[in-house]
């Protein structure tokens, strides 16, 4: 082979051209006085109503909560919530209510606080439920994917503390669950999708997978060629990953199996700066954004389940460095115009925060399903006594489909001629569950009389789906397998055409054609 002529590998993707959009001046957040603390942490929290930042005030710690709709300048007076005695380091809304917030901070307490659904008017300093336990200040914070109220906590007593916030008491001073399975400072955390699982990072450079109701430790690594400062579950690829430093002191993410992560699956070096790398992974799409402390780029990669792995896209650009950073969920995004992703960069140096939207260049206005699947809603999946009980359960999925309401997704009449028999017969079962009790006792009935399917099978041996939601992702998921099979077989009738022509061609030379 010609060494001149070769060339690296096209990586094929709809998300190859994706780009940064930065918002416009009148868009961006003017005049925030962002917190100077050198804790490594985003100081950011988005939802599709409200933007919190972490800033400072007179002793003690603060952060801003803005409607997001509120941009332009600042007024200097804005009200604060400003209940803590110490720096704020960490605030996260709940997943589940849009205007509830929790904020650790110096002073070694967790703090709830509700913010009035109009906004704030005058600031806040007392909070809805105190927490009280940790012994040290408290680094993190995390609320659990689908249980409602239920909140994770890592101090620098090397405790993670699990609060139960549906008790109702005013004042919490013990914690439902104590996980003490680390020997030095948590520095970050992540759950896997159901929240079964917990991974960490420590300052002991060990990677840790947890059993987040009981503190067991699954998996632990210590690989001495890399140090993770950050850590995030890939749960839809079955990875880990973790972005931090090598033993030269280059920064670096890496890949790990789930199942075993004794050994990395891909080490990726970036480069010798030293801020922090903040990673961001959307598993809707796929794509794994990292951005660095301390400058205003940020690098995007596809991750696939398939070496190598990793597949590095393109980089937004930017003159403005980030010292944190927050994400929109998917819900309180701009779908009309493709927009996949969105960051708040906190720019310390202008006082900013400035919106960055990654965006899907298409020429179609119209709704783009490949790039929106169902995607995790602000609906819990169960209680925290549930949780609490021991069950584990998949967030509960909508549709981002304009008109949706961003309720759970149901299947439509034009959709639902298109389901397998056997799915719409479940369908029907699924539906009588909503309706009256009079009407359920007649389909119970009817049901009787019909209780076997067209291929002879039991409906009683078939238990239905427990929700419409997965009914859909199952038909869904038949029609990905179908897409499968067709580029399968047009892969084939290329082969056979391909064989056709040599065939041709040897009958040919062999009469001397």
């Amino acid at each position: 082979m010609d060494t001149m002529s070769w060339r690296p590998p096209y990586y094929s993707s709809k998300f190859r051209h994706v780009f940064g959009k930065p918002a416009s001046k009148e868009n961006c957040y003017d005049g925030i006085p962002i917190t100077r603390s050198v804790q490594d942490n985003y100081f950011c929290s988005v939802n599709p109503k409200f933007i919190a930042v972490v800033t400072e005030c007179a002793g003690g710690g603060a952060f801003y909560v803005i409607p997001i709709s509120q941009t332009g300048k600042i007024d200097p007076h804005q009200p604060k919530v400003c209940g803590h005695r110490g720096n704020v380091l960490d605030i996260k809304w709940n997943p589940f209510d849009d205007y509830v917030i929790a904020s650790s901070s110096e002073d070694s307490t967790v703090k709830i606080w509700e913010i009035p659904k109009h906004g704030i008017t005058k600031s806040i300093t007392t909070s809805k439920q105190d927490l009280l336990s940790h012994s040290r200040r408290v680094g993190i914070i995390e609320w659990h994917p689908t249980a409602r109220d239920i909140l994770f906590s890592a101090g620098y007593d090397y405790r993670i503390m699990i609060w139960n916030l549906s008790s109702g008491e005013p004042l919490i001073k013990n914690p439902v669950r104590i996980l003490d399975c680390h020997k030095d400072a948590i520095l970050s955390m992540s759950f896997n999708t159901n929240g079964s699982h917990l991974v960490t990072s420590c300052r002991d450079k060990k990677i840790r997978v947890i059993d987040s109701r009981t503190g067991k430790i699954l998996q632990e690594s210590s690989c001495i060629s890399h140090r993770a400062i950050k850590v995030l579950y890939l749960s839809n690829l079955k990875m880990i990953l973790s972005a931090g430093y090598s033993k030269w002191n280059n920064r670096q993410i890496v890949l790990w199996d789930q199942d075993d992560i004794s050994v990395p699956l891909r080490e990726e070096d970036m480069d010798g700066s030293l801020g922090v790398l903040f990673p961001f992974y959307d598993p809707d799409t796929h794509m794994l954004y990292v951005a660095g402390k301390g400058e205003g780029n940020i690098r995007y990669y596809e991750i696939s389940s398939e070496k190598p792995y990793l597949h590095f896209l393109m980089d937004f650009r930017s003159m403005l460095p980030q010292k944190g950073m927050g994400i929109m969920p998917k819900r309180g995004l701009d779908v009309t115009a493709c927009e996949v992703f969105r960051f708040y960069k906190l720019v310390t140096i202008k006082s900013l925060i400035e919106p960055v939207s990654m965006i899907v260049p298409r020429r179609s206005d119209s709704y783009q399903d490949d790039i929106y699947p169902l995607t995790a809603g602000a609906q819990p999946a169960m209680t925290a006594q549930e949780w609490l009980n021991g069950f584990d359960k998949d967030p509960i999925l909508i549709s981002l489909k304009p008109g949706s309401n961003n309720q759970q997704y149901l299947i439509k009449d034009s959709e639902f001629c298109k389901l397998p028999d056997f799915i719409r017969k479940e369908q029907v079962r699924v539906n009588a569950i909503q309706q009256k009790p009079e009407q359920r006792n007649i389909e119970k009935v009817q049901d009787q009389k019909k209780n076997f399917i067209s291929n002879g099978y039991d409906l009683s041996e078939c238990p239905p789906p427990k929700t419409e939601n997965e009914l859909l992702q199952m038909f869904y998921r038949q029609q990905e397998e179908i897409r499968k099979l067709r580029e399968l077989l047009a892969q084939k009738e290329v082969r056979v055409k391909q064989l056709e022509l040599e065939i041709k061609n040897v009958r040919f030379s062999s009469i001397g054609y």
